[in-house]
């Protein structure tokens, strides 16, 4: 590869052995991703899109080409990232594998009553019987005609979802106004846009009297009324009732796949109860009545998958023989993975980063392809250190098959197993894109490179602990699979909970802790944003922003916002203008009006502090620290949240660069910031150490101590051993994962953990702090 330029990329030049396990390493932002996912991945699957006929073609999502010279002897790539799975409730386990259709065609055969074919198994079928006829023409033969009926197995009453929804009219109206008044108070449903003209237009309804006034019929037509076409000011739109569009644009979806502002709507608004027919099943009552065994479909899916592989091994009958090895394969491949504590029922969206990237590794264990090249991204994400062993192990599968892997990772743990090293950087951001080093491990360990002075480091137990001020009392905790856990979670300390991965950790503190209040929770879940968010607008930086330029200048704030009256009209405020050519791949090419800037040419008439908004936005964090802590821009406002920004790690981030070219670690650590500005006693973290480098954590841990110095409680979910000798008090759980996990099986400090050793916890992290663990025994 010669020449490559997406993001942040300078020109790099690399040679990537094929058939060879390599690893990208460097400090977050230094373009990993950019080189990785953007560049070689991105151009295998536009080659490979691009074999495909032109029809063909259309229904695809069109790729540009990245900015890179010359790119040769591409193979097919396989992306296996942490991206969730499935935004859809329907979607679990089971259905993002090939499980459930297997385990379906197994009912099918072998089930008694037999109730009919594998769709008679499936949640995600209809139920409703329907008869359609088939046309057989045998030779010069007369054609003949078959009736058939097929049904399917989903619950009538909950459509599949297992659940039921009873809908709060408080919450979507103030019935003592009219529409027009603005009774609505569904996000995003204002009378100022299409909705207000579908609503005054398509005379169900005086959008201009009280809702409360509203007869049975107006009042059905608002909430109920299926979708039904009108015609508005001579355009066809689609009127629909309240409630069937809340079902559609947010019920049909992941709760937490939807974009912060509406999940707390829907959970407002929304209470989801287990369906009473099916008792959350999910099935009709044919397919749960159909057994093998004595259990139904339900019943074996809703089983720990290592558990289930043991029953399946039970089902011996010549006529399914093929299939049953087939899914024994799958299900040994989910306890090999270190998935085994999982069940195919569990809903894909509620799985981590980790759990997600390793889901989908499964159809690719058993593949019969070659030369294939695998893409992933810290796959060691939420793993324990005694399962990231296995997980090596399992790239080393995948090399030795005659692929070639490549992987993104910062863990030194799989760094090491490496053929074939690619460090970039020397920095992040306009600091980083060059390739620093290129070569073997040990190499690397001699480069003097970031990552090759930090790769061998080790952490000290700390001297001394801090005294908690009070305790979190937890008690019966039973949460998926945690035993009516009762513990005292030490205040006013640095506490780190850990575990292998299922063991309970995150149900113990999400589902017993972060729901109280003063708690202040950042979990894994998703950033939602467009390529027009930034770190500005993710964090509110804006808005203070906005207002010192209006009146410095004595103008309106929304003339600073790109995406409101300041937009360069050109491109709408993008920056870039979006070219459909058809056939072909799209291309977006900078706005020659703004020059990519977003704003009209007059907005970036007014300065603040000698700087217009479009300068200001393209100002690195550590330099708008500086620019709005003194002087003309002085903004405590903006200073604040700019202190909180840099103190995570993000001096180095552009304010205006799109959400959508963060790394992983970054988008974690931009969502730490914005909650650190909350008022909360206690901190909850899950897993603050994703996606950073080795050479970060010093600045992680400062800023942990910082946090409890200032007297707040700290509770991180963690796996890396560094921030577990840090912390003042450990909570191990265990001993094992899924049922065999879910006990406290230690409490207490760090030295006395190690010196234990009584943990699958405490072997490893004696292990890490070397010859001072023989020192803390002898205490």
């Amino acid at each position: 590869m010669q020449g490559a330029r997406e993001n942040n990329l300078k020109d790099v030049s690399v040679e990537i052995p094929k058939r060879r396990l390599t690893v990208f390493t460097g400090v977050s932002g230094s373009g990993k991703s950019s080189l990785v996912f953007s560049t070689i991945a991105a151009e295998s699957q536009r080659l490979i899109n691009e074999t495909y006929s032109a029809f063909v073609q259309g229904f695809m999502p069109t790729l540009a080409r990245p900015e890179v010279d010359v790119l040769d002897g591409l193979t097919t790539a396989i992306i296996v990232d942490q991206e969730r799975m499935g935004a859809d409730p329907r979607s679990t386990v089971g259905t993002a594998t090939d499980a459930n259709a297997m385990l379906r065609i197994l009912f099918s055969r072998l089930a008694k009553p037999h109730i009919g074919g594998p769709s008679a198994y499936a949640f995600n079928v209809p139920s409703v019987r329907a008869t359609g006829v088939i046309t057989v023409e045998k030779g010069n033969r007369k054609t003949e005609r078959e009736t058939f009926t097929r049904t399917g197995g989903m619950c009538p009453r909950c459509e599949g979802r297992g659940a039921v929804s009873d809908i709060d009219l408080t919450q979507l109206y103030d019935d003592t106004k009219s529409l027009n008044d603005g009774a609505l108070k569904i996000p995003g449903y204002s009378m100022d846009g299409w909705y207000g003209r579908i609503f005054r237009g398509c005379g169900f309804f005086d959008p201009d009297k009280p809702i409360r006034k509203f007869n049975k019929k107006e009042l059905h037509d608002l909430l109920h009324k299926e979708p039904t076409k009108i015609k508005v000011d001579g355009i066809n739109l689609t009127y629909a009732g309240l409630i069937p569009q809340i079902q559609k644009s947010y019920l049909s979806k992941d709760v937490d796949s939807l974009q912060p502002h509406i999940r707390a709507f829907v959970e407002r608004a929304v209470t989801f109860t287990t369906c009473p027919e099916c008792e959350g099943t999910r099935l009709s009552e044919a397919a749960r009545s159909s057994k093998i065994k004595g259990k139904n479909i339900a019943d074996v899916c809703a089983m720990q998958i290592s558990d289930l592989a043991e029953w399946v091994r039970g089902v011996d009958h010549p006529s399914v023989a093929p299939l049953v090895a087939a899914l024994r394969h799958t299900l040994d491949s989910f306890v090999e993975i270190g998935l085994g504590y999982l069940s195919l029922d569990r809903p894909s969206g509620t799985l981590s980063g980790g759990e997600a990237q390793r889901t989908k590794m499964i159809r690719h264990l058993g593949s019969s392809l070659t030369d294939v090249t695998y893409v992933f991204d810290e796959p060691t994400i939420g793993l324990h250190p005694h399962d990231i062993q296995r997980m090596n192990d399992l790239l080393r599968r995948l090399r030795d098959k005659g692929n070639t892997v490549l992987v993104v990772e910062h863990k030194p743990e799989t760094i090491v197993i490496a053929d074939h090293v690619v460090d970039l950087g020397p920095g992040a951001g306009t600091a980083g894109g060059e390739v620093v080093f290129e070569g073997t491990v040990d190499g690397l360990r001699k480069s003097g490179t970031l990552t090759g002075r930090h790769l061998s480091d080790r952490a000290s137990l700390k001297p001394s602990v801090r005294k908690p001020s009070g305790v979190l009392k937890v008690r019966g905790a039973s949460t998926h699979n945690l035993k009516k856990v009762d513990v005292d979670i030490p205040l006013g300390v640095l506490v780190v909970v850990t575990g292998v991965a299922g063991s309970g950790k995150s149900s113990l503190i999400h589902g017993s802790v972060s729901g109280r209040d003063g708690v202040v929770s950042i979990d894994q879940s998703a950033i939602h944003g467009s390529r027009r968010s930034n770190p500005a607008t993710y964090t509110d930086l804006l808005e203070p922003i906005r207002k010192a330029f209006a009146k410095a200048n004595g103008v309106k704030p929304a003339l600073f916002s790109a995406n409101s009256e300041g937009a360069c009209p050109t491109c709408n405020g993008a920056g870039v203008i979006y070219t459909d050519l058809g056939m072909m791949a799209g291309v977006s090419t900078v706005c020659e009006d703004c020059e990519g800037k977003r704003f009209q040419a007059s907005v970036l008439e007014y300065k603040l502090g000698g700087k217009n908004i479009a300068e200001v936005l393209d100002m690195s964090v550590e330099e708008a620290l500086a620019y709005f802590g003194a002087g003309k821009a002085h903004t405590p406002a903006a200073h604040a949240i700019l202190a909180r920004m840099s103190d995570v790690g993000l001096g180095y981030l552009r304010l205006g660069q799109p959400l959508p070219t963060l790394s992983g670690g970054e988008r974690q650590r931009l969502k730490l910031a914005t909650h650190m500005g909350e008022d909360g006693g206690v901190y909850v973290l899950d897993e603050p150490t994703t996606g950073l480098h080795l050479a970060d954590l010093q600045q992680l841990l400062g800023l942990l101590d910082r946090l409890v110095d200032s007297g707040k409680s700290v509770i991180v979910i963690e796996h890396h051993q560094a921030v577990m000798a840090h912390a003042d008090w450990i909570i191990d759980l265990g001993p094992g994962a899924g049922h065999d996990g879910g006990r406290i099986v230690f409490e207490g400090t760090p030295a006395d953990l190690v010196a234990a050793r009584s943990t699958l916890t405490g072997e490893h992290l004696a292990e890490f702090v070397g010859v001072r663990a023989k020192a803390a025994r002898a205490r």
